[in-house]
């Protein structure tokens, strides 16, 4: 009786098993849910700062920008699944082609790219962007280049040396669009992978000091970012946008002025459906709506690190830490950009703001993480998870070894 009601149980569990059936992979559903939760707020903030746009551009279709936005949403959450549903493992075999690849594309848009606000960022007339997609690819490529290095990591010649020549040509090449908000952050998400990977103090703290004087050369070069620089030193020289965000964030009181009201509160917001989308948060849903937003990001970190610290081996913990740093270090740039502690830069806001090139691309990080996630659950295991004495003690990641 006991064998017969066992197989009885296991039949559908096999049948579906062998059709590939699933609601959801197997995987970290608080973070799913988390990330749900955003998404959604998006839409309705990217319908509320943008049917009035789109009313007067788009021959009076009111929910255009809303449309795309769930397209695009829906296009990300088939890539998250499918990644979600992959052996992260099999990306490290990818990421060496993967990252010629998005070079090439990131040359390309230097040549042949669409120009736009004096920046040359995207091709097919604004269909993609490749400095979205090169956030992700970077995350792949320096999660196996730090995971194959082992204690040669603390070596000048084999790490700081070779990392920085890495980083610096895919941050030149997004810093000539120019797109310094996108560079800076893959030069902080990558930072801080060679950091955590276990990276010697001091060639950390060069490689900081180095990096962040060549940026800042770099922006002072620049017309474009230099007069954004003087702007946010000199409060007289504040840009009609940024006078625009800072009454959009006093408007919104304890809770708000309500959802939809937000613009016929405080007239013109530029970009409200994109950059400045943190602003119409705080105008329509108040204090309360900023606080329950930044809630989200942080359970989202919490959740993402977790992950990392408990990923069985060294490429899956720099792999989801990665991708958790680049999430977390791009809705605080955007915050901080839009409370005035940051000069002005065009980085959206993850899961938020509009636009199908950083949805898609933040949602394939999202199965990145789940992926992660699932091979932790199911107990995969390598040198660095099961044993621990062989392992790199430098590695600032708990349990994290060298392969």
């Amino acid at each position: 009786m006991a064998t017969y009601l066992q197989a009885r149980n296991q039949k559908p569990k096999a049948k579906n098993q062998k059709l590939g059936i699933g609601v959801l992979p197997r995987g970290d559903y608080p973070l799913i849910a988390a990330i749900g939760a955003l998404a959604v707020l998006g839409l309705l903030m990217v319908y509320s700062g943008s049917y009035d746009l789109a009313y007067q551009n788009q021959g009076g279709d009111a929910a255009y920008y809303l449309i795309r936005q769930v397209l695009f949403l829906a296009g990300g959450t088939l890539v998250a699944f499918l990644i979600a549903r992959s052996d992260y493992a099999i990306w490290r075999r990818w990421s060496v082609l993967l990252m010629f690849g998005t070079l090439g594309l990131l040359f390309l848009v230097l040549v042949a790219g669409s120009e736009r606000l004096g920046a040359q960022r995207t091709l097919f007339n604004g269909s993609i962007q490749p400095s979205e997609i090169a956030k992700l690819m970077m995350v792949l490529y320096i999660a196996d280049w730090l995971a194959s290095k082992g204690d040669k990591l603390q070596l000048a010649s084999y790490g700081l040396i070779p990392f920085s020549a890495i980083v610096g040509v895919v941050a030149g090449l997004i810093f000539r669009q120019p797109d310094y908000g996108t560079g800076v952050l893959i030069v902080l998400t990558a930072g801080a992978m060679f950091f955590i990977a276990g990276a010697d103090l001091k060639q950390a703290f060069i490689g900081m000091v180095v990096a962040a004087t060549t940026i800042l050369i770099l922006m002072l070069m620049t017309s474009h970012t230099s007069d954004r620089i003087g702007q946010f030193i000199d409060p007289a020289r504040t840009s009609d946008q940024m006078k625009q965000v800072m009454l959009a964030l006093k408007s919104g009181g304890l809770t708000g002025v309500g959802l939809g009201n937000g613009i016929l509160k405080i007239g013109y917001l530029p970009l409200a459906h994109t950059d400045s989308i943190f602003a119409l948060v705080a105008a329509e849903l108040g204090l309360v709506g900023v606080i329950g937003l930044l809630s989200l990001y942080a359970f989202v970190a919490y959740r993402g690190y977790r992950i990392a610290v408990n990923a069985p081996d060294t490429y899956g913990q720099l792999l989801a830490f990665g991708a958790t740093t680049s999430i977390i270090v791009q809705a605080l740039i955007n915050i901080c950009v839009m409370t005035g502690t940051l000069p002005l830069t065009g980085i959206t806001l993850p899961f938020m703001s509009y636009g199908g090139s950083s949805l898609i691309s933040l949602m394939a990080s999202i199965g990145v993480l789940i992926s992660v996630s699932r091979g932790t659950r199911k107990g995969k295991a390598n040198d660095a998870f099961m044993d621990r004495g062989r392992r790199d003690r430098r590695s600032r990641l708990p349990g994290s070894g060298s392969r």
